[in-house]
């Protein structure tokens, strides 16, 4: 039996006098991987960043693995359950500490010792290696960049991965490399995934479920085969999905 470990319910955000989220619900079971998909302005980064603490939510609930959170206070327990990695490996890398100090410093807020073979164990599993354990993010490609902030996420061994559309500043080359780390760590550590992208494709390749989002308010909750196979009940879905593959000759 799946048992849920993510739920959201009419969770409301507001930005002065904007309503950003507009009683979002939704709910996500352990080991499934669920995308969140809408144009620009939807409310998509904006609820993943309320699940995450970084922004704060009005009113309705938010439950992870049986505890309720309110507002945007989490603790440590929160964080080592919940990992998000952010869509710009840039600026989400401090540009003054090398890789080591980005991965020591979680281990070391979270009280572990054992830290030399987490940190050789992280970057293994991203496909780095310790050669890579001393340098800057400067030093390092795009893709790089991402792997360590992957690295970073999965450090803690959380349950859950909130991922804002983690490949779409880097090039398409790699795009795909990351895509295939990402689901290989969710195989192996039995991880649920929660995936932001504006990209159809991405998300079909990635998820078993999606909610779909339009000005903060979530459209539908569709399987990717009832989007694959067009059985959805929604015209903004549909315009969603043309767009995505974009413009085809008769």
């Amino acid at each position: 039996m799946t048992r849920e470990v993510l739920s959201v319910r009419d969770m409301v955000v507001t930005f002065d006098e904007f309503v950003a989220l507009d009683g979002v619900s939704l709910s996500v079971t352990e080991g499934q991987s669920f995308g969140i998909v809408g144009e620009s302005g939807s409310g998509k980064s904006t609820l993943l960043r309320a699940v995450a603490g970084l922004n704060s939510f009005e009113s309705g609930t938010l439950t992870v693995s049986g505890r309720r959170y309110s507002g945007h206070l989490r603790d440590k327990d929160f964080y080592r359950t919940v990992q998000m990695v952010f869509q710009d490996p840039y600026g989400s890398l401090h540009p003054r500490q090398t890789v080591d100090r980005l991965l020591l410093e979680p281990l070391a807020i979270h009280g572990f010792t054992d830290v030399d073979s987490r940190i050789a164990r992280a970057l293994d599993e991203v496909g780095l290696g310790t050669g890579f354990r001393f340098r800057y993010s400067h030093q390092l490609s795009g893709g790089q960049r991402q792997r360590v902030a992957i690295a970073r996420a999965l450090i803690l061994e959380p349950k859950i991965l909130l991922l804002d559309e983690p490949t779409s500043a880097l090039d398409a080359s790699i795009q795909a490399e990351i895509l295939n780390l990402l689901e290989q760590a969710r195989k192996d550590r039995g991880l649920t995934f929660v995936m932001v992208s504006h990209d159809l494709g991405v998300i079909s390749h990635m998820c078993e479920r999606l909610a779909v989002m339009r000005k903060g308010k979530v459209v539908e909750i569709v399987s990717v085969e009832a989007l694959e196979n067009r059985t959805f009940s929604e015209d903004y879905t549909r315009q969603l999905l043309v767009a995505s593959e974009g413009f085809r000759r008769d």
